[in-house]
């Protein structure tokens, strides 16, 4: 990497845990006005304190985050299709000038392998790959998985391999048994989970935890912290099993004192 691309990552990654915890609040893009984040700058202002980066897109970013919030931005980059629609139909929805305007840590855009628009969505990741090595902003992929598709390590691998070889610096991906596998596919690329959606808190924890002890450098969490009960327990006890190599039972401790 350039002096600039690993400047820009090295604000994603904590410095004392070489781990990442994201707070994924993009879910806009696609879902509408998702429940729990309506007023996207209040759910997100309480979380804050305890994320390294925000996963964001452009227009929310402008709309509900203050401009002296000092948190590195992972700005989503691709769209273009609805919850109603396929959601693989995505393009490139952010120019490179405008990741630059906002100033953002990384650039990110989903890709679907095995869907119908599985070239497209390649050749999506390819083209912000070529953005980012010119202007030396880091590329994460997004492995999405279509309805059909098993989240297995054997599809994962496949998938998140194809993104490395398309030139990403970071890819997220979900969590599965054979995690390893998955890990080693991606040779020097860090890989972070992604939370998916909402389950029990403590099985959520659970994933994070065996996530890390697996080989992920992070996690990318979003409707696991901000639909729980007590979102800031929940993204206080996710950064202790990120950052503090917490077990689940101590890092549970922090989610349970506020819990309704």
């Amino acid at each position: 990497m350039e002096w600039g691309m690993k400047n820009r990552f090295s604000r994603i990654m904590n410095a004392q845990s070489g781990n990442c915890v994201m707070l994924a609040v993009d879910h806009g893009y696609f879902q509408g006005p998702t429940t729990g984040l309506e007023n996207l700058g209040k759910t997100v202002e309480p979380l804050l304190p305890f994320a390294d980066a925000l996963m964001i897109t452009r227009g929310a970013l402008r709309n509900w985050i203050p401009a002296d919030m000092n948190k590195p931005i992972v700005l989503r980059v691709s769209g273009g299709q609805s919850i109603l629609k396929e959601l693989s139909n995505e393009i490139i929805t952010t120019s490179i000038e405008d990741a630059i305007r906002i100033n953002a840590s990384a650039i990110t855009c989903s890709v679907f392998v095995g869907s119908e628009n599985e070239q497209a969505t390649i050749g999506n990741l390819a083209q912000i790959v070529d953005e980012g090595e010119t202007f030396g902003i880091p590329v994460l992929a997004v492995t999405a998985v279509g309805k059909e598709m098993v989240r297995d390590a054997r599809y994962l691998g496949l998938a998140c391999r194809i993104c490395v070889e398309m030139g990403a610096h970071m890819v997220k991906t979900y969590y599965c048994e054979g995690f390893q596998k998955i890990v080693k596919a991606c040779g020097n690329v860090p890989v972070v989970i992604a939370g998916g959606k909402k389950i029990e808190e403590k099985a959520a924890l659970e994933m994070a935890y065996n996530a890390i002890q697996d080989g992920a450098v992070g996690v990318d969490m979003g409707r696991n912290v901000f639909q729980s009960d007590n979102p800031v327990g929940m993204m206080r006890a996710v950064q202790a099993i990120v950052h503090e190599k917490a077990s689940v039972a101590k890092a549970l401790k922090f989610y349970k004192p506020s819990a309704k």
